[in-house]
């Protein structure tokens, strides 16, 4: 196992992931009605791409520091 290789586990000691900075705000609402309008949806649409990005950016830092398997 590579967690109980202590070549493996010097060899990444003291590396760190690059920064990845704090998502935004969401801009997303509740919903005013029964059924959210159209607005409402590509605002809460918005918000899940944005931190789909970020949370992609963030594995492909842990990623490139061994912190992660690529």
């Amino acid at each position: 196992m590579a967690y109980l290789n202590a070549g493996a586990g010097r060899a990444r000691e003291g590396r760190q992931t690059a920064a990845v900075a704090n998502a935004a705000a969401a801009t997303a609402s509740p919903a005013a009605g029964a059924t959210p309008t159209k607005a409402e949806y590509d605002a809460l649409l918005a918000d899940v791409n944005a931190l789909r990005s970020k949370l992609n950016g963030l594995l492909a830092a842990m990623r490139a520091s061994g912190q992660m398997a690529p």
